[in-house]
């Protein structure tokens, strides 16, 4: 009898699978064709002078790389990179502990840098711009700053709210890159890399389907094509046809649009009970029972995006796009 695969070793191979999704050179890396043109020549001018790269701020929208594009860029410089989060760094202590081990030249990554306490960001000035770290031993009279020498490295900060960065942390970045949605073309791409990536077969038309309904997002077209997988080996033969993209889309809700049901939600909320706006965060969140920062950060961009609500003084509106879409009646403008 085969033994079954306990529970470590089936998130062992759910996390290398999700590692061979990710491209490990700029030349793999699909999209972002202005960051990746940029970033090609700043690395290569630090290698030319034998130096680390300025420091990289990657911002825009959740799922479109940053994390990856801070692996590629070590690859590229051929140096290792650690990971770490904002909010795991809680004590300066913490911080000097991952600087200090550091080797010359390494990167470090820290996602969603915009929620890292204050009192870190002071701490990290200096290691940004100096390389030393100074740090406070003692306290009252006895109290004493020691300063520590690092070895130069890479900060690469990411995150999808750089407007919340302080303003003296993000001068200190050499290198501001934004992330954009991707066009059709490039999720596409991306479609056909992870399906051969998963081994399995799949028509043009297909990939394309999955690509239109994917919110211009990479981490979401590759969840909708693991689902969509599943449908193929469950309901057809294996391949992804577009009869069977199209079945699986609909059963999970998303529309042509790649609206899903939370978006629904929202916009059938701002139509049916305020008129369609404007209505504020708070008010949309409680109605629909959804986090005012998750609407805020996840859906929000995307529907302004393709132009389904706007911003106003007075709070959220949805527009006629969104009123032909859902297939409402547009309101009477008298």
């Amino acid at each position: 009898m085969t033994n079954p695969i306990t529970t470590n070793e089936a998130t062992a191979y759910d996390q290398q699978f999700e590692l061979s999704l990710r491209p490990q050179r700029l030349s793999q890396y699909i999209g972002q064709a202005q960051v990746k043109e940029n970033l090609q020549i700043f690395i290569e001018a630090a290698r030319r002078r034998e130096e680390c790269l300025d420091h990289v701020l990657l911002y825009g929208p959740p799922g479109l790389g940053k994390t990856t594009l801070a692996t590629v860029i070590a690859n590229e410089m051929d140096v290792n990179v650690r990971m770490t989060s904002g909010p795991a760094i809680e004590r300066p202590g913490d911080l000097a502990a991952i600087l200090n081990a550091l080797e010359p030249g390494d990167v470090l990554f820290i996602d969603e840098i915009h929620r890292l306490p204050r009192a870190i960001e002071e701490v990290l000035y200096p290691a940004m711009e100096d390389f030393c770290l100074d740090i406070v031993v003692g306290k009252g009279p006895e109290a004493r700053s020691i300063r520590l020498d690092l070895p130069p490295f890479t900060l690469i900060g990411a995150t999808t709210r750089a407007g919340a960065l302080s303003a003296p942390l993000r001068d200190r970045f050499g290198v501001l890159l934004r992330l954009e949605y991707y066009d059709e073309a490039a999720l596409t791409e991306i479609v056909k890399r992870s399906a051969d990536v998963f081994e399995v077969a799949i028509v043009e038309e297909a990939a394309l389907e999955i690509a239109k309904r994917s919110r211009g997002t990479p981490r979401i077209v590759n969840r909708l094509l693991k689902r969509v997988r599943d449908f193929a080996e469950v309901l057809g033969d294996g391949a992804i046809t577009p009869a069977i993209a199209e079945q699986a889309l609909s059963l999970l809700q998303v529309d042509a649009r790649g609206l899903d049901h939370i978006d629904r939600k929202l916009i059938e909320g701002m139509i049916e009970r305020f008129r369609g706006g404007p209505v504020g965060l708070d008010t949309i969140s409680a109605s629909i029972g959804e986090e005012a920062l998750t609407i805020e950060d996840v859906y929000e961009p995307y529907l302004l995006q393709i132009g389904f609500i706007q911003r106003t003084p007075r709070g959220r509106v949805a527009t006629q796009l969104a009123y032909l879409h859902f297939g409402y009646e547009l309101p009477d403008q008298t």
